[in-house]
């Protein structure tokens, strides 16, 4: 029998609720989280749990259900999830993206089923378990769905960690996500790459496109794009030649966007180059700007870098004795056999704010021999998978919420 049904192959409650919170249209832009806020109270109140609904930012809730511990005076630990998606292109998915069906190998398709609704139901789901069987763990456990991480998490998470009500939490220690995993490895994440998204200025003589003039926008742009992508190859070279390292690892430098010009025979006064930038944790953010600007120099007067976004360097979490939640956490897995591998993510999530306040957090997202498939069309999750996450889930939440106050 598939560990997705029970007996009389009625399907299980955690994966039928998985489904329904799916089938809540989350998607950006513009998301009314309402039906996530009531779905989150329904869960809560069968979890006999108390729920509190945030207001950092009108239209944007963040719920946090709330499980006390046995010495709730001691530092907390939060398992963070966000409610949104991304957009979808109905056309290319194979099953409407917000009917969750469940095919007959129980893959469930829908678009969260990965990033990251999964995770957000199997913390529920494992606390439910835990709960049924009498566990009281140690410290405070606040379950935490927040809006906007696809869209940076600017009015979610970023704004949260700095109010009064998250420091009455008394966070010590956060969960965040991760991603799928097509082998048996089971990735954790410790760090995140500092975002930067640059426009580069290049300013110039105009005039008659008939003409040679000097000091020309588009002779500054050459420079700039030759610059930003010698760089590019170099972190390419160097992620190709050693197999240890992840796209993490290295700074990524991707050429997004051209703007400029009005016709084609008309010399413009400024062409604008955009790059999306992620440096990597290794990287001095001060040497690495005035490179740039050393670039720009070069490529002559006026050029100028415009940020959009410029994200500071944020200390990963460490690995090692220092850190007991760590220990905990390892151990969980280790006597689980989980293969762990650790590595920098990719790209961007909540966990970046969590650290940049000073706590650790790990990234993690229990879907190993699962294609990766966050943000691509056809997204889904195998409910077997599924429920093994849940049971991964129920050891490592008790780990963490049982370590004990540092010796005095």
């Amino acid at each position: 029998m598939s560990p997705g049904k029970k007996e009389g192959g009625v399907e299980h409650e955690a994966v039928t609720n998985f489904r329904e919170y799916l089938r809540i249209p989350s998607v950006q832009p513009d998301v009314n989280y309402d039906d996530c806020v009531k779905f989150l109270k329904k869960q809560a109140m069968s979890l006999g749990l108390p729920v509190r609904v945030y207001s950092v930012v009108l239209g944007k809730p963040i719920v946090v259900l709330t499980w006390e511990g046995t010495e709730p005076t001691l530092p907390s630990i939060l398992l963070n999830s966000h409610m949104d998606v991304v957009p979808v292109f109905p056309e290319k998915w194979t099953y409407d993206p917000f009917s969750a069906i469940k095919d007959k190998n129980g893959n469930i398709f829908a678009r969260g089923s990965q990033d990251m609704k999964c995770v957000g139901i199997q913390y529920l789901e494992a606390v439910r378990r835990l709960k049924s069987k009498g566990v009281r763990l140690r410290r405070t456990v606040h379950i935490s769905f927040v809006p906007d991480e696809e869209i940076g998490g600017k009015d979610g998470m970023a704004k949260f960690v700095n109010t009064a009500d998250f420091l009455e939490l008394n966070v010590g220690f956060a969960l965040d996500e991760g991603m799928a995993s097509p082998t048996e490895q089971f990735p954790v994440f410790y760090g995140e790459r500092s975002i930067w998204h640059m426009f580069i200025h290049c300013p110039g003589t105009p005039g008659h496109g008939s003409l040679l003039l000097h000091d020309t926008a588009g002779e500054k742009v050459r420079i700039i794009i030759d610059r930003f992508m010698d760089y590019r190859e170099k972190e390419k070279k160097k992620l190709e030649q050693d197999p240890n390292l992840t796209v993490g690892d290295v700074t990524t430098v991707n050429l997004t966007q051209l703007k400029g010009g009005v016709q084609s025979n008309v010399v413009p006064p400024e062409l604008i180059v955009v790059f999306d930038v992620r440096l990597a944790v290794t990287v001095d953010h001060a040497q690495f700007e005035a490179m740039v600007n050393g670039w720009c120099a070069e490529a002559g007067p006026g050029t100028y870098i415009e940020f959009e976004q410029k994200e500071p360097k944020v200390q990963v979490t460490k690995l090692d004795s220092s850190n007991p939640w760590w220990i905990a956490f390892r151990k969980a897995c280790n006597d689980m056999k989980l293969e762990l591998k650790q590595a920098i993510f990719p790209g961007g999530t909540d966990s970046r704010y969590v650290r940049g306040v000073g706590l650790p957090a790990l990234g993690f997202s229990p879907m190993n021999k699962t294609p990766v498939l966050l943000h691509d069309h056809d997204e889904f999750l195998n409910e077997d998978i599924f429920l093994k996450g849940i049971d991964i889930y129920c050891q490592i939440i008790p780990a963490v919420a049982n370590v004990p106050p540092p010796k005095k």
